[in-house]
Parts: structure tokens; C-alpha cells; sequence
């Protein structure tokens, strides 16, 4: 089995699981939409 057809999905699992934590935890979430309001303003 090629590397390129298993590494794209457990990439993608990896991103979605590391999503998942992010939201289980609302200071990760606040702390980064502080840092992209403060692109902007």
C-alpha cells in the first residue's frame, strides 16, 4: 500500500480530532478569535 493513500486521511482525522479538543475547550476558542479581531482593528 502506498503512503499517499493512507497519510491524507489520518491527516484529515488528525485535523478533525485536534477541531473536536479545540471546541471542547471555549479559552482556546476565545483566545483565538481575540488574535484574528486584532488583525483587524
Amino acid at each position: 500500500m502506498k503512503p499517499s493513500r493512507w497519510i491524507w486521511p489520518a491527516l484529515a482525522v488528525a485535523a478533525l480530532s485536534a477541531t473536536v479538543v479545540a471546541y471542547r475547550h471555549p479559552a482556546v476558542m476565545i483566545q483565538l478569535s481575540e488574535q484574528i479581531w486584532s488583525c483587524f482593528g
